[in-house]
């Protein structure tokens, strides 16, 4: 499948011949003869591929890549996704706590892992493969700390909508849960709180790990004192405001 794969992930990733070529110091050529399967690389040309693409060096050899997601973020793409069934094969939704963001971040890979996580079950919600997540902070609010929210796999960074609610794991930020605004062209995402008191922030695609979309959450408190504290807290915030704006004016 070599030859196959090589050509693939060369197109996939937007890298010409030529450019492959500058990285391996060979010419132009081999890299046509390895795509063509008219010749085969040495190993020590096999490993910079390999490290190239990220791709491991049996899946290069064996596997046919153009049917798996691989991370890419040229291919605007991510692993290959670790989930659990149930007796009746169906996918579990897996919870994610607070205490266990931090593992999570560094092993959402590793079945052993993911096969140990609690498990939540929701009758009415549709084929899919889904997640729960335990929220930390006021940031979402009047989403609250403790709620769960139920989110749904994202396979492809263009599949993200603007304005919508999305958990995000990544390498620095961990686990958050913001609202999205995709940057395709600049390849980054704009991270927005619904509480003003935050300030968005921009977080790289290759930094990303995996994404989540919001479709339902679950709240352990009073929504109508929630929602109560959310406006008075606005109120507040607003008469701060004009606070500030009567002093500076008197000044």
């Amino acid at each position: 499948m070599f030859a196959q794969n090589l050509k693939y992930l060369r197109t996939e990733n937007g890298i010409s011949q030529q450019e492959l070529a500058d990285i391996l110091s060979l010419p132009r050529s081999s890299i046509s003869d390895y795509e063509r399967g008219r010749t085969e690389p040495s190993i020590e040309n096999l490993i910079k591929i390999s490290t190239r693409f990220d791709v491991k060096i049996d899946h290069l050899l064996k596997s046919d890549l153009s049917t798996q997601q691989l991370e890419s973020i040229k291919n605007d793409s991510f692993k290959v996704l670790t989930i659990t069934v149930d007796s009746q094969n169906r996918s579990n939704i897996e919870l994610v706590q607070t205490k266990a963001a931090a593992g999570y971040q560094e092993h959402f890979t590793d079945p052993e892992y993911i096969r140990e996580l609690p498990k939540i079950y929701f009758p009415v919600i549709p084929q899919g493969t889904f997640r729960g997540f335990e929220i930390k902070g006021d940031s979402m609010l009047p989403v609250e700390p403790g709620s769960i929210v139920i989110c749904s796999y994202v396979e492809k960074l263009k599949d993200i909508k603007k304005n919508k609610t999305y958990v995000i794991v990544s390498k620095t930020e961990g686990v958050v849960y913001k609202r999205v605004i995709p940057d395709l062209a600049g390849k980054r995402l704009l991270l927005t709180s619904d509480n003003a008191a935050y300030d968005p922030y921009d977080i790289d695609f290759e930094e990303i790990a995996e994404i989540w979309q919001y479709y339902a959450h679950i709240s352990f408190s009073d929504a109508v004192h929630t929602s109560a504290n959310h406006i008075q807290e606005k109120l507040h915030d607003i008469q701060r405001k004009l606070n500030e704006v009567h002093k500076a004016t008197v000044k």
